[in-house]
């Protein structure tokens, strides 16, 4: 039963306040992220200090986890003991963690190999689908999805259609695979792809590079909000 100490409130009261529609209000309450309401003789729903603070933890850990695992731990603020929501938290950050740590490893890769002066080229040098996939430590079955979305593409050097991966192809393949590695989906690199191979490498990529980590400061700052508004249920809820 709610034990946070407020003046009671409407759905819509709820829905207004934490930027919902009803509708919503309602469907955080059948998913467990808000605590069940109280009814009146009438059958309408009475809300409390609790349900809003629920509903803004959930809208923040929303933006800083994803809407699966703002359920899951808004859920355990109400369900379980403290120590478990505690968990849910700290996997959380750290999962922030990593991909920061992603991150900064695909910038400094990215600076690397986009500095790569490509000279020379013979035939020699270029890579079969299995050299290369050793090379960067993924399937050859990741090459052929890469090659058949147009991020890295080979030159097919027999009636067989044999790849075979020129230096530039294989610097697409290790830019695509850091981008990857740190989180990019195929869409946004399908379209991010042919600017760099028309030479504007090290500034395309740094710019989406930025704009992965303005994402992960941004998920981080809203999970940081949600933290505080959870500390006030908690502190409500666990007495």
């Amino acid at each position: 039963m709610s034990t946070l100490k407020s003046s009671v409130l409407r759905t819509v009261d709820i829905a207004r306040r934490a930027g919902y529609s009803v509708q919503q209000v309602r469907n955080l309450e059948r998913d467990g992220v808000l605590p069940p309401a109280m009814r009146t003789a009438a059958g309408y729903r009475i809300y409390g200090e609790i349900h809003l603070q629920s509903a803004l933890a959930y809208r923040a850990l929303a933006v800083g986890t994803g809407p699966v695992e703002a359920k899951r731990i808004v859920r355990a603020v109400h369900e379980c003991p403290t120590s478990e929501v505690l968990a849910l938290l700290d996997a959380a950050h750290a999962r922030l963690d990593r991909e920061r740590k992603d991150l900064r490893l695909a910038k400094e890769a990215a600076a690397a190999i986009s500095a790569e002066l490509i000279e020379d080229v013979r035939p020699s040098d270029s890579m079969s689908v299995s050299e290369l996939a050793a090379a960067l430590g993924v399937r050859p079955s990741t090459l052929r999805h890469w090659d058949a979305e147009g991020l890295a593409v080979p030159d097919r050097v027999s009636p067989r259609g044999t790849r075979r991966y020129s230096p530039a192809q294989t610097r697409d393949a290790r830019i695509v695979h850091q981008l990857r590695s740190a989180g990019y989906r195929i869409d946004p690199l399908r379209a991010l792809m042919p600017g760099l191979r028309r030479g504007h490498r090290s500034e395309d990529v740094g710019a989406v590079l930025a704009d992965r980590e303005a994402n992960i400061e941004a998920r981080s700052r809203a999970l940081l909000g949600a933290t505080v508004v959870l500390s006030t249920v908690l502190g409500g809820n666990k007495t």
